[in-house]
């Protein structure tokens, strides 16, 4: 019986942490007044995160992998969200410390998830990538699952994009918490 119940307490961790949170749809298109600036010159990436979510952690150290391999250093912002009604320090968190401390990195607060919203993200985690015209490149996770650093389609795509090669794929899951409470 305790196996049984081992066995089942981690499959129920496992599906979890493989089980990708609700996909957003980005703009196919940025317009220049849109929710950050485009870079004229260079492509545009945007991590939109849940400052409280524990995978927004390995999400960094993803992104700090494909910056690190990426030929073209893109504009990039990370976005942190502050529900509405939170107090202004709650999204200072150590995620938003680790964010600011990556190289060419500008952090915002996002409050009620206004930017977040305006780029179709629904999942922390979430990745959109333009170039300098405000094409949509890239929409999804660069994690292979929740929480966990490694190898992964999503950050092997934006590195090749960076790099400007072909992709093997546009999208990818978001394995992260919702940036949104649902409504019951």
């Amino acid at each position: 019986m305790w196996l049984a119940g081992a066995g089942t307490g981690l499959w129920v961790v496992w599906a979890y942490d493989n089980t990708p949170g609700t996909a957003g749809k980005a703009p196919a298109s940025l317009a220049p007044d849109g929710p950050v600036t485009l870079a004229s010159d260079r492509p545009t990436l945007v991590l939109l995160a849940h400052p409280q979510c524990f995978c927004t952690d390995a999400t960094l150290t993803e992104l700090e992998e494909a910056l690190a391999r990426a030929h073209v250093r893109p504009k990039t912002y990370v976005l942190f969200m502050k529900p509405q009604g939170f107090p202004a320090g709650w999204s200072d968190t150590r995620l938003w410390q680790r964010a600011s401390a990556l190289p060419d990195v500008i952090v915002i607060r996002d409050d009620d998830g206004q930017k977040a919203r305006r780029l179709g993200a629904e999942t922390s985690g979430q990745i959109v990538l333009y170039d300098a015209r405000g094409a949509l490149l890239f929409s999804g996770g660069i994690t292979g699952s929740r929480g966990h650093a490694g190898d992964n389609p999503g950050r092997d795509a934006v590195v090749k994009l960076l790099n400007n090669e072909t992709a093997d794929r546009r999208t990818t899951s978001v394995f992260g918490c919702p940036l949104f409470a649902t409504e019951s």
